[in-house]
């Protein structure tokens, strides 16, 4: 009596477990020595300001808004690209503080849609694909006991 389990024969190879284990621990390796590596560059301790929109109340004086050419060099547009002009209301600074757009968020909102659909066809795909030929070895198999009967 055999099993009726669904996972090919060919996946349990000892020679194909082991290059999943390569695979698996490549990516690990790459991925937790990313990690460790960004931690060694920090050595040079810089004394860092607070900005102080972090520490008091603020009211917004400029809408959030693409950064041009002039500002891209600020290191609070580098972050998302958009930025706002803010006051602090007890310093009475006036700040560039990153800020996130409706427009860029919706743009990042259809393209995950668009990602997670095109995703959903291309797995439906391997599904009906992988059923067809389980269902194609399971009528081979019938039209084997038969004949042999």
């Amino acid at each position: 009596m055999e099993s009726d389990c669904r996972i090919p024969v060919a996946c349990c190879r000892p020679r194909v477990l082991v290059l999943h284990a390569l695979f698996w621990g490549l990516v690990s390796l790459r991925v937790f020595g990313a990690a460790l590596l960004s931690e060694d560059k920090t050595t040079a301790v810089k004394p860092v300001v607070s900005p102080c929109w972090l520490l008091e109340d603020f009211i917004v004086t400029s809408a959030c808004s693409q950064c041009n050419t002039f500002q891209t060099s600020w290191s609070s547009c580098e972050q998302t690209g958009y930025v706002e002009r803010i006051n602090c209301t007890r310093s009475n600074k006036d700040e560039y503080k990153s800020c996130r757009s409706a427009v860029m968020e919706e743009h990042l909102f259809w393209k995950f849609e668009a990602a997670m659909l095109a995703l959903t066809v291309v797995f439906a795909i391997v599904v009906v694909v992988r059923q067809r030929w389980l269902d194609r070895l399971a009528s081979e198999k019938v039209r084997r006991q038969i004949e042999s009967i």
